[in-house]
């Protein structure tokens, strides 16, 4: 037993300093942002999709470049706009004509077809080509013509929007929101911040940076990270936390009751087990705690949770509810342990 305990924590040890180092790596480009960088890198090791919302300017097309180039991966980037069609994307059937002179449709691929996209301000599409994107997400897959086509593994998506409130933009609907592991605010930089930014971009200089990982060895940490222990216990308190986002439900809060309309889906739950797991590993450790969940617990809800019209109308922003929500659920119940011991 004390082998297979030294080489989990090896394991652990390994993708903890693997993670560090492709951190560091993005880091000698972006300045900042270390929450929004921790979010995006542990959403790729999950095997999921980010949101970053913000407004333009602020660093998000050059921090997905710099993933992409520091995980040698293939990178696109798809600019979203109202005239923007899913054939842009996804690709079509062209007529080709050979040496011969014969002609026949030949499959032109899209830009969907890489390891890294970057769907740029995904709100500014209409909501058809929203689809198309959001459905391959989903099945990994690309159907043209009643033909099937497979993506290369990893597939990551990291789509930007800006805020709802700034003009021409098709919000996401919920349903589809709910397919991104992730949605991350993008805030402002800080004084310090500002000025290495200014300092490193109008002097001239390139910073390069170098590859880290690759394709294969990513889908090895996405695996390890599927095998982290979630006890019973501990599973128990992401299970009560998603239930209390629902309204009227038997484990709602006052808070949920009075700003909540709809809560999170299944998937809150799945994205809370697995970012955790995430968590727990750069942690040096083989389990997860309550507090790795209590970490992610914010940018796996706040795009799965509906405030109703009281909470818009008083200004109440979605991260005050799902705070006032994690403070008030204990992180043991007797009454639940007992439930699913018998």
């Amino acid at each position: 037993m004390s082998n297979v305990a030294e080489q989990i924590q090896q394991q652990a040890e390994e993708f903890r300093n693997r993670y560090r180092a492709v951190r560091d790596e993005i880091g000698k480009v972006i300045v900042g942002h270390d929450e929004i960088v921790h979010g995006v890198l542990t959403s790729m090791f999950v095997g999921g999709h980010c949101l970053l919302e913000g407004v333009p300017g602020l660093g998000k097309t050059m921090l997905v470049r710099t993933l992409a180039e520091t995980l040698n991966l293939p990178f696109s980037r798809i600019q979203f706009t109202p005239d923007l069609m899913p054939a842009d994307i996804l690709g079509t059937n062209m007529i080709v004509e050979n040496d011969q002179g014969r002609k026949a449709f030949e499959f032109q691929k899209g830009p969907i077809f890489t390891q890294i996209l970057l769907a740029d301000e995904i709100n500014r599409a209409t909501p058809k080509t929203q689809s198309a994107l959001l459905e391959t997400m989903q099945e990994g897959t690309v159907t043209v013509g009643g033909t099937r086509y497979e993506l290369d593994k990893p597939f990551f998506v990291l789509a930007t929007q800006n805020p709802i409130e700034q003009e021409g933009t098709y919000p996401l609907p919920e349903a589809q929101l709910d397919r991104f592991l992730f949605k991350l605010v993008v805030g402002y930089s800080t004084r310090d911040e500002l000025n290495t930014i200014v300092d490193r971009t109008t002097r001239g200089t390139r910073i390069d940076t170098n590859k880290i990982m690759d394709a294969a060895e990513i889908r090895r940490w996405q695996q390890l990270v599927r095998e982290v222990i979630l006890a019973k216990h501990v599973q128990d308190y992401i299970v009560r936390l998603v239930l209390a986002t629902h309204p009227e439900g038997p484990m709602a809060q006052d808070v949920t009751n009075q700003y909540i309309r709809w809560g999170s889906s299944p998937r809150g739950a799945q994205t809370l087990a697995l970012a955790s797991k995430v968590r727990a590993l750069l942690d040096g450790r083989f389990n997860v705690s309550f507090e790795d969940i209590r970490r992610v617990f914010l940018p796996s809800m706040r795009h799965r949770t509906l405030l109703n019209f009281e909470a818009q109308a008083e200004g109440i922003d979605i991260d005050q509810v799902l705070l006032d929500i994690l403070e008030k659920v204990p992180e043991k119940s007797d009454d639940a342990l007992a439930g699913m011991a018998s």
